[in-house]
């Protein structure tokens, strides 16, 4: 016996099968699941010391990520010496975000994690 509606006057109840109750639960709590919205990481490595054009080029397919609805993490990788640049490394990323403040807004802005400094843009609504 299962109570439907508890605040009607009576209370309501039905007689059913536990186990198929569970099953529709079940069921119903998978659809859920799949309707939710699956939130997309996509990430795009720079060099402390990347050239103009291969920025111009990253950041179209940044905007086009940012376009399609995911968001876009962005990282400076810093390999062997090249640690000394770190103000280059935050400097093209702060470039990077006013590039894109039209598609989406920083999330994070630049952090420094061992070798690698990075940013998340989350696309605009």
């Amino acid at each position: 016996m299962v109570e439907i509606s508890p605040t009607a006057n009576p209370p309501v109840c039905r007689v059913i099968d536990y186990r198929k109750f569970l099953y529709e639960q079940k069921r119903k709590q998978k659809e859920i699941k799949a309707k939710s919205a699956k939130i997309v990481v996509k990430e795009i490595r720079l060099g402390p010391q990347t050239d103009e054009h291969d920025f111009n080029f990253k950041l179209t397919h940044a905007m086009k990520f940012l376009k399609d609805g995911a968001k876009v993490k962005v990282d400076v990788f810093f390999k062997g010496r090249t640690i000394i640049y770190k103000e280059q490394g935050e400097s093209i990323l702060l470039k990077f975000a006013e590039a894109l403040l039209e598609y989406g807004k920083p999330e994070m802005m630049p952090k420094l994690e061992g070798k690698r400094m990075m940013m998340i843009i989350a696309p605009k609504k």
